[in-house]
């Protein structure tokens, strides 16, 4: 199902980067996967310009209604033919009202009523809501389904011709890991999603729903629950608290989140995960500590210590990983090379590591080529 949209998908990140560019000139509406993080937009943008005000406003909990309601304004006193006329006032959410920069995300359009559709199409191309301007630095963007998945996106050609629609790809394995180490993804998913690129692979690019038992496809109303980076997020808080209770009860809160066969192969990694040394047994004994026998097992244990690296942690860490196969080396290290690893300063400036980038440069010699 390859179409010229999902060739020229876009990240997150190149949706953004368009957004700040022109975003204030016209509106975006953002069509992607579900559960890929679309609605987060507008927290990168906020971060992006801290004096917009950032707002959501929710399709599909509104009617026509809850866009503008009517307000009297009275007439003038000394003249008689004057008897006043209707304004009207707009929803708080919609933020048109703060004569300030704004950010706003119209969320899930595609499933709004169709009276709510056109009520909202001027504030989109006009940037204008019954009397009110938006301020002119404002960015407006929307964000829908993919209408393949058949959970009620649509939009009329009218619609669509006055907004630019972009698709969102879903993010690769590497990316997700990235954002999971900056996001307190809990480690043995981390691991999981590194030896199962397949999680964050699309239905569109799937020619029959067997072919990927993991994920959504419209062709499968069966899976009632699959994989996304969303439900990834939901099952590692489940994945937290795992040791709260039994296996049994872990299995199910899994085949509820992600679906049946991601939660019995996550269980698999489960076991593998309690096989890994501790962080206290590699903070006291680096050159003693375990080594997993398996490379999902060194995944997991570079994960976890990129997501919650100290600087107690950070010279017996140096010290360990000098055991582990280089490859693993090398992932520990781009990790912290990473722009957005939040941890990236502290361990750039640790004596042992730059030793160690020093000796083991030619890691980075393609890199750099």
């Amino acid at each position: 199902m390859t179409t010229a949209s999902t060739m020229y998908a876009l990240s997150l990140d190149q949706i953004a980067a368009a957004m700040l560019a022109g975003g204030n000139k016209r509106t975006t509406l953002v069509q992607g996967d579900m559960g890929t993080g679309k609605s987060s937009l507008l927290k990168m943008l906020a971060e992006k310009l801290p004096n917009h005000k950032p707002c959501y406003f929710d399709c599909t909990t509104k009617d026509l209604g809850d866009i503008t309601i009517p307000d009297l304004v009275s007439g003038t006193p000394d003249d008689e033919k004057s008897k006043g006329y209707v304004t009207y006032l707009t929803n708080e959410e919609l933020g048109v009202h703060n004569n300030v920069p704004i950010i706003l995300m119209v969320d899930e359009y595609g499933k709004a009523l169709p009276p709510v559709k056109n009520a909202l199409l001027r504030l989109m191309l006009e940037r204008k809501m019954g009397s009110y301007t938006l301020h002119p630095d404002s960015i407006v963007f929307a964000t829908t389904n993919l209408g393949a998945e058949g959970v009620g996106d649509m939009m009329m050609p009218h619609q669509r011709n006055r907004i630019t629609v972009v698709t969102s790809r879903k993010p690769t394995a590497d990316e997700w890991i990235e954002w999971g180490i900056n996001n307190d993804v809990d480690h043995t998913l981390l691991g999981w999603a590194k030896d199962t690129p397949q999680l964050f692979q699309s239905f569109t690019d799937i020619s029959a729903p067997d072919d990927n038992p993991y994920i959504f496809h419209p062709q499968a109303p069966e899976r009632d629950a699959f994989v996304t980076p969303r439900s990834l997020e939901a099952a590692s808080d489940w994945m937290k608290v795992r040791h709260d209770f039994d296996d049994h009860t872990l299995t199910s809160l899994l085949i509820g989140t992600i679906g049946a066969r991601g939660a019995m192969d996550l269980g698999a990694f489960v076991k593998l995960a309690d096989t890994m040394p501790t962080r206290a047994e590699i903070q006291d004994s680096p050159h003693d500590a375990r080594v997993p026998d398996s490379a999902a097992g060194v995944c997991m244990v570079v994960f976890r210590t990129l997501s919650s690296m100290t600087k107690e942690y950070l010279n017996p860490w140096m010290d360990y990983l000098a055991r582990l196969p280089l490859e693993a080396q090398g992932m520990f290290a781009n990790g912290v090379r990473a722009d957005k690893y939040k941890d990236r300063g502290m361990v750039m400036g640790n004596k042992k590591f730059t030793e160690w980038a020093m000796k083991n440069n030619y890691l980075f010699s393609a890199e750099k080529k």
